[in-house]
């Protein structure tokens, strides 16, 4: 059963409003629903087939990402939102959600999508073995394909470039160093710094909406300069918290489920948040994401996937006039786009 989690209408957004949010476009040809169900009807039925015969999973699951992939890719984006319940209620489902990793997406025991706990089966920490190993020959299968599928290979990568940029900043600021991660999860980049281990780091807060992440910080990091708090991205564009400011500002993943007008007004916050020569860093899953269509349906996990050229609008509307550096690059898969804002020393 799900956590009873109240969302604040604009931090965690339901995977219904993203794809409402996404669609900008005309309306799409009537005949294109056609083509596009029976597409997919034929690859559900071919993966189905597939599994009772006992081919490798991984060849099932991959050819069937590739296949969902083109679909959304290809189709209009009425088109896909019929697809996707379609997908979901497919036989196949049966199947794909013996894998721990996407039943956990799709069944959001905290109540929303991406949560600290789904990263963790992404990270294959100590903490979900217990659900890996009791799933299914068949579930472990395909765990081994989705936990290192493209996305999840650039969640990873993810994490250790905020642990890296962390450790740089406080290499230049030893002892002094102030860090604030928004919607920080259990923030598993803070175990991988070696700043944070030395004790280089003065203040590093985790700011998180879920009871039960922050309460996980609470206990993986005490003793350290890790403080967990309580809070959303309403309660911080309203002026809840007295946080003070920092020279290491990010958010790794909230982006993913932020309107462009919220993503706006939370980055200017951000960067008035930057003590001078601080950063803000803030990530977005990209239109090149190859297992999006995988994603959205049997994971129910739905994104508001940003181009770099996009990151670099919400940037330049966020500090017009301001005198600030801004650098945006992609992951090493193209999977994950980043966006940087430096405010001078």
């Amino acid at each position: 059963m799900a956590q009873s989690l109240v969302l604040d209408g604009e931090s965690l957004v339901a995977p219904g409003e993203i794809r409402r949010a996404a669609r900008r476009v005309a309306a799409p040809d009537p005949g294109h629903l056609i083509v596009a169900t029976a597409e997919l009807a034929l690859s559900l039925d071919v993966s189905i087939r597939q599994f009772k015969s006992g081919i490798e999973p991984n060849a099932i699951i991959e050819r069937l990402t590739d296949a969902l992939h083109q679909i959304r890719r290809r189709f209009h984006p009425e088109v896909w939102d019929v697809i996707v319940p379609i997908a979901q209620s497919h036989p196949v489902a049966h199947y794909l959600h013996q894998d721990p990793l996407t039943r956990w997406s799709f069944e959001k025991p905290r109540g929303y999508s991406g949560d600290a706990r789904l990263l963790d089966f992404i990270y294959g920490r100590p903490e979900i073995e217990d659900a890996v190993l009791s799933a299914s020959n068949l579930g472990r299968s395909i765990y081994a394909y989705t936990r290192n599928a493209s996305s999840s290979v650039a969640v990873r990568e993810r994490r250790d470039i905020l642990a890296r940029r962390v450790d740089e900043i406080a290499l230049a600021r030893p002892g002094s160093t102030e860090v604030l991660a928004i919607a920080a999860g259990h923030l598993r980049e803070g175990p991988l710094s070696r700043a944070l281990g030395a004790g280089a780091i003065r203040r590093w807060v985790a700011l998180d909406q879920d009871p039960m992440s922050v309460g996980t910080v609470t206990r993986d990091f005490a003793g350290t300069s890790v403080e967990a708090v309580n809070g959303s991205v309403k309660s911080l564009l309203g002026g809840r918290h007295a946080l003070g400011m920092f020279d290491f500002v990010y958010a790794a993943g909230l982006y993913d489920y932020l309107p462009d007008a919220v993503a706006v007004k939370l980055t200017k916050k951000c960067v008035s948040m930057l003590k001078p020569g601080g950063t803000f860093l803030f990530a977005n899953f990209s239109p090149e994401t190859e297992v999006d269509g995988y994603m959205e349906t049997f994971m129910n996990w739905a994104l508001l996937l940003r181009s770099e050229r996009e990151m670099g609008l919400i940037a330049s509307e966020s500090v017009t006039g301001a005198d600030v550096k801004v650098s945006v690059w992609s992951g090493s898969n193209r999977s994950i786009v980043y966006c940087e804002i430096q405010r001078p020393q």
